[in-house]
């Protein structure tokens, strides 16, 4: 057991275990101010273009006597949220994405000739001038 307890330990305080955990918790926080963006804001604004209508209530009954309802609205909801939140994680990698690839253009200043290196150009500069 304590092996386990041990092997357990290891693996919860490892880097990517805590940064995996940190990950979830804002991508939830992340995803309640996209819904609450799409829901409050865009899907107002749209009503405005489109008569009015809350997409919530956008439904289609099938033709019958089981009066089967489609709610297609939620689902139109869901993409929608679904594509603002993939365009805000693909801007936030692109920027990321961005600040390394500056970080890795950055020259790097060349090391300072070692001691050996100063003493054989001397040289070679003494033997050019001898010839």
């Amino acid at each position: 057991m304590k092996k386990f307890a041990h092997e357990f330990k290891e693996f919860a305080i490892k880097g990517n275990a805590i940064q995996l955990a940190v990950g979830v918790v804002i991508g939830s926080a992340f995803g309640a101010i996209v819904s609450s963006l799409v829901a409050d804001i865009i899907t107002p604004l749209i009503s405005l273009i489109t008569g009015a209508v809350s997409f919530s209530e956008l439904a289609w009954t099938l033709p019958g006597e089981q009066g089967v309802v489609l709610t297609y609205g939620n689902f139109l909801q869901a993409s929608i949220d679904f594509l603002i939140t993939a365009f805000a994680i693909f801007m936030m990698v692109r920027a990321l994405n961005k600040l390394t690839k500056k970080k890795e253009a950055e020259p790097v200043a060349p090391a300072a000739p070692t001691a050996d290196i100063v003493l054989l150009e001397e040289i070679l500069e003494e033997l050019k001038k001898n010839n």
